[in-house]
């Protein structure tokens, strides 16, 4: 509703319109935002075309099921592909005038056999966002490491439920970096990685860092366009079938629908155990 149309980048739940929203499309924010910031990446030529492309560029990989390879969603699904290049061009001008790079987008998808095998195996549903903490961080060690010049990083992640004590987690996700506490409390935890790193894990850290706020945007338009394509999946199937946003009230709900219509197999293979 800004009347200067600035492109708002804020904590995903604040930006996802209702699913049923009568006059913008839910993601209307969130593609807004994410596809403005891919397109300023020196590596960027094109705003992606389909879903399919911006999984792409984000090293998202989705499970191999076939309610998940359906077509791909056309890009972009609330704006036309014309504001969208006027949003790019517009933050293009911000950061220049501000100093400001962004040098990459990542999403790593945390698949539901992945998180199953992960409860099974260690028995905490925590420990699916620790490993996909760690890949995120392996792949910032690897990019920054062996350059000419030492290179100062500072790392800001939200917080992991109520965790405040990180020091083993990180130490076991960087094996060979030497980890040591800076601080320790329920507003802020804080370590050294190395010689040339900082890491910091915060409560709503979306509220207090863009970078957060904006990882947690394209967490979420990731989210629901692969819910986009599950939902396509199986309403072909049941053409009466009501979509469902996936999580647990309406999971349960349309679990419920379903009863006489998935196999075993399926309903193992989509449905978390946590």
């Amino acid at each position: 509703s800004d009347s200067r149309k600035r492109i708002p980048i804020a904590d995903s739940k604040a930006l996802k319109l209702a699913n049923d929203s009568k006059t913008r499309h839910p993601l209307v924010h969130l593609e807004r935002g994410v596809l403005a910031f891919l397109k300023s990446l020196a590596s960027a030529a094109d705003l992606p075309a389909t879903d399919a492309a911006l999984f792409e560029s984000l090293s998202a990989q989705l499970d191999a099921h076939p309610w998940y390879g359906t077509q791909p969603t056309d890009l972009p699904v609330g704006s036309t592909a014309g504001e969208l290049a006027i949003a790019a061009s517009r933050l293009a001008a911000s950061c220049e005038a501000a100093g400001v790079e962004l040098l990459d987008l990542r999403c790593h998808i945390v698949n539901e056999s992945v998180f199953n095998r992960t409860v099974k195996e260690t028995g905490s549903k925590a420990e699916a966002t620790a490993l996909a903490l760690g890949h995120h961080l392996r792949e910032i060690r690897n990019r920054h490491a062996g350059g000419a010049e030492p290179c100062d990083l500072r790392i800001v992640c939200d917080q992991l439920g109520g965790r405040t004590q990180y020091e083993g987690l990180l130490a076991r996700e960087l094996p060979g970096s030497r980890i040591a506490p800076i601080a320790e409390s329920e507003a802020r935890s804080r370590y050294t990685i190395g010689q040339n790193a900082i890491i910091q894990f915060m409560p709503e850290a979306e509220s207090a860092h863009l970078p957060v706020a904006l990882a947690s945007m394209v967490a979420k338009l990731t989210r629901e366009l692969v819910m986009m394509r599950f939902n396509r999946y199986w309403c072909a199937k049941v053409p009466e079938l009501k979509p469902t946003a996936g999580y647990s009230t309406d999971a349960r709900r349309w679990l419920t629908d379903m009863r006489e219509i998935l196999h075993p197999e399926e309903r193992t293979a989509l449905v978390r155990i946590a």
